[in-house]
């Protein structure tokens, strides 16, 4: 779990190298970014673990809810606190 939150911290930085400026407009849709979005992912990578498992692919860790949300929780936070 700590690897995807480094992780996760990782690609937020290289993203802001990338897009310096936020992505919405200041207030409540930053903070609501900053709280949907990771649940949003963390339930995609829930969707994508079924599918493979479906297909019968191995499932990897990041195919659980709680390492996609840690991933893009990490994302989100290194963006809401360092995006000009």
């Amino acid at each position: 779990m700590a690897g995807y939150l480094l992780l996760g911290a990782g690609v937020g930085a290289l993203s802001l190298w990338l897009l310096p400026q936020h992505l919405t407009r200041d207030g409540w849709p930053r903070l609501l970014n900053l709280v949907v979005t990771p649940v949003l992912a963390g339930l995609a990578m829930t969707l994508i673990g079924h599918w493979r498992a479906r297909r019968g692919d191995p499932v990897l860790r990041i195919d659980r809810f709680a390492c996609g949300y840690l991933f893009a929780l990490a994302v989100a936070v290194v963006r809401y606190n360092f995006a000009a």
